[in-house]
């Protein structure tokens, strides 16, 4: 096993190892802290022409968001899950058009609009209960 085999298996334990022992609003953070890395990664991707890891990167980053479009609950959220949903399908919508348009430009846009969502949750601190 070569070292980077090695360093991946340790970040993919340390990983799951985080999830297990996580509360859903840490779950939440962790779900907007990767798509934000993702986007950041695809961007360095897309500057240095590397053109199918950025592919990979976005399709990641679209996957992300997926994730936290799925652990929107309507009924409770209302309104905010409603703008929520609409957010995170426009920002899908947008990472796609980033990648075949090969636009930094709609990657730092993305970037910036889960920043500010992930700041108000963040705001709001682990100790919310339904």
């Amino acid at each position: 096993m070569n070292a980077y085999s090695a360093a991946q298996r340790y970040s993919n334990v340390k990983v799951q190892s985080s999830v297990e022992d996580a509360s859903p609003h840490r779950l939440i953070q962790m779900l907007f802290e990767g798509a934000l890395e993702r986007i950041a990664q695809a961007k360095g991707a897309m500057l240095q022409k590397q053109v199918a890891r950025k592919g990979e990167l976005i399709g990641k980053a679209v996957a992300i968001v997926g994730g936290l479009q799925g652990s929107l609950n309507d009924s409770e959220g209302g309104h905010l899950a409603a703008n929520l949903e609409s957010l995170y399908d426009y920002v899908i919508r947008r990472l796609i058009q980033a990648n075949h348009e090969n636009k930094p430009e709609y990657l730092d846009e993305c970037g910036r609009l889960l920043s500010e969502i992930k700041q108000a949750w963040d705001a709001i601190g682990p100790d919310v209960r339904k």
